[in-house]
């Protein structure tokens, strides 16, 4: 039997520990990565095409400071809908009592930060660090896409209109 084979079928064994959290953390793991992707693409259009713009003013600097910003606030607010979407799945699934603290401690796990006094569930708690990694993964396409942003409209970039 391979691994992967394995793993399935610990995964799917009535009694396996944290089946649970494996069956609600994938899922939405792929919903917020879908979700950052889709966003960061839609972000990276519009900032283009705003840049270009204040490009013909010959607001080089300043344009490349409001593009930069204005991507840095969206992303940012990209980053707080997903934690609202894992917020609302403690929510759903009786781990966290309410959406306030399941957003505290979405946000604590999403960033890794988790320095509040929040837990989940015992038999939840596997979801919270399947949540960690979950930010790993959108932290890393966030700095990704602004360091390619940051190049694209950086002033000094020969390849700008």
């Amino acid at each position: 039997m391979s691994p992967a084979q394995v793993a399935v079928d610990s995964l799917l064994a009535s009694d396996a520990p944290w089946t649970r959290d494996w069956v609600w953390g994938l899922p939405l793991i792929v919903l917020t990565v879908i979700i950052h992707v889709l966003g960061l693409g839609f972000l990276s259009q519009k900032a283009i095409i705003i840049y270009r713009s204040l490009m013909k003013r010959r607001h080089t600097v300043g344009g490349f400071v409001a593009v930069m910003a204005g991507t840095t606030l969206l992303a940012t607010i990209l980053h707080g809908i997903e934690a609202g979407i894992w917020a609302l799945a403690y929510c759903l699934i009786g781990a966290r009592p309410d959406f306030k603290s399941a957003m505290l401690y979405s946000l604590g796990a999403i960033t890794t930060y988790g320095h509040e006094n929040l837990d989940l569930l015992t038999q939840w708690k596997l979801l919270g660090a399947i949540e960690a990694l979950n930010g790993w993964l959108l932290f890393g396409l966030s700095t990704a896409f602004l360091f390619w942003l940051f190049q694209e409209v950086s002033p000094g970039n020969d390849a700008n209109p």
